[in-house]
């Protein structure tokens, strides 16, 4: 396979297992797998190695054949411009049913795109599929391999969970939210090109869809999200919904910062408010992207009336910048990078030891600790102990935890001193051993 090799897609009609082919070559379980026809709908990628050449493997929706999917038009297009963009195919195809005319309907768009392409027999595993393999070969693609043989040749493919530097190289930010707030709208807009499935129907996507994007020589992996409802509508929506919004929290849990798009006709719900918590919880920075500013009325509405509003609803997300944005009309959506940069390095920063100690003189010298206890608490020092989030280890001289009030008046005073906007931040106290404790 030559090094130069960047973008490997594949293909084929719906249900023939392309997202399972994806997460075995991958090592991951990014594309959603389930019995249902068409339940992979947008273009997802994950980044490969195989024998020192390193590519972008994609999966796309069932293209041709018998789909109820109301957006089955919107897959196929979104299916055919991965063709054009490819520089290998791999043309996956059911080896129980044998050749049907949607097999034969993609063979003949494949050909006129004349792109290098790889046969990929899949579900050979027992002996029904032997005739049904024969007559798959007609398709005229050589060299042809059955599933078992191409995953063999790739298992020694690193796991999709390991850190390499490439990927340490790159900011992962989650586009996260209810569903229709406009996050694929605003993935969009941000790679000024009609990337993500855009509809009015709720839960149109449902893969977590990533794609790079440079901007002042930074690199950034956009990752689009399945909104994500209520747990009760999660289950009545079934198991592809159920599948979407665990890679969703999956998504936040990898990402370097969290873009929480807003409503902003309709305020912050307390969904929001759980799907933030989710967040904060990871690490992850945050920002709240109120979208749909154009549609607010009256024209011009007081953006600090909203927010106060938008920090009464989002009470622990004080911390989080706000933008007024639309992706309709990409007001405001252009600041989107330059902040989320600003967030990354903020959930990346550290304070020096003696900067540190000297700020904690100065503030429990003003207002002594309070824990829950009645003994006196006092902190010896202190220290970062890590980043993404920035971690503090305080020492004191007894076992005892804060007062939730006090933890929060101290991490607010961090933020005054040292900025950390975006960031969360995470204290730890510990008892100082030794005599002089």
């Amino acid at each position: 396979m030559p090094k130069t090799l960047s973008s490997v897609v594949l293909v084929g009609r719906p249900n023939v297992g392309k997202s399972t082919l994806f997460n075995r070559l991958t090592q991951s379980r990014r594309a959603i797998v389930t019995e249902i026809p068409g339940t992979t709908r947008d273009v997802i990628t994950h980044p490969v190695e195989w024998q020192g050449a390193r590519f972008e493997l994609i999966d796309t929706g069932g293209m041709f054949g018998a789909s109820q999917d109301p957006l089955h038009q919107l897959v196929l297009e979104r299916g055919q411009r991965a063709i054009k963009d490819a520089e290998l195919l791999i043309l996956v195809v059911d080896g129980r049913e044998g050749l049907v005319p949607a097999d034969v309907e993609i063979a003949e768009v494949i050909r006129k795109a004349n792109i290098p392409t790889l046969l990929a027999i899949n579900k050979t595993d027992d002996r029904r599929s032997r005739a049904g393999v024969m007559e798959l070969y007609q398709l005229g693609f050589d060299p042809a391999f059955e599933v078992d043989a191409i995953t063999e040749r790739t298992a020694h493919v690193g796991s999709g969970d390991e850190e390499t530097a490439h990927e340490q190289s790159e900011l992962a930010v989650a586009i996260v939210g209810r569903p229709n707030a406009g996050k694929s709208s605003l993935v969009n807009r941000l790679l000024r090109e009609e990337r993500m499935l855009v509809s009015d129907m709720p839960g149109t996507t449902r893969d977590a869809v990533d794609t790079l994007i440079t901007w002042h020589r930074r690199t950034f992996r956009i990752v689009d999200t399945a909104g994500i409802r209520r747990p009760g509508r999660v289950i009545k929506g079934g198991k592809p919904e159920e599948v979407s919004v665990l890679l969703a929290r999956r998504a936040i849990k990898r990402a370097d910062v969290v873009v929480l798009v807003v409503d902003a006709t309709a305020g912050a719900t307390d969904q929001d408010g759980a799907i933030a918590g989710e967040a904060e919880g990871a690490g992850s920075g945050v920002i709240i992207a109120a979208n749909k500013w154009d549609l607010m009325k009256p024209p011009g509405t007081n953006s600090n009336e909203f927010d106060e509003n938008l920090r009464r609803q989002l009470k622990f997300l004080e911390y989080a910048p706000v933008l007024h944005i639309s992706a309709e009309t990409g007001e405001r959506t252009s600041r989107l990078f330059e902040v989320i940069d600003r967030v990354a390095g903020n959930c990346r920063k550290r304070i020096p030891t003696p900067a540190f100690n000297q700020f904690l003189a100065q503030v429990t010298t003003r207002h002594p600790p309070v824990s829950p206890g009645r003994r006196r608490v006092r902190i010896l020092y202190g220290t970062q102990i890590g980043i993404a989030p920035p971690t503090f280890l305080l020492f004191t001289n007894v076992a005892t935890k804060f007062h939730f009030s006090y933890e929060r008046f101290l991490i607010n005073q961090l933020r005054e001193a040292f900025g950390f906007e975006g960031s969360p931040i995470q204290l730890r106290v510990r008892r100082r051993r030794g005599k002089t404790a």
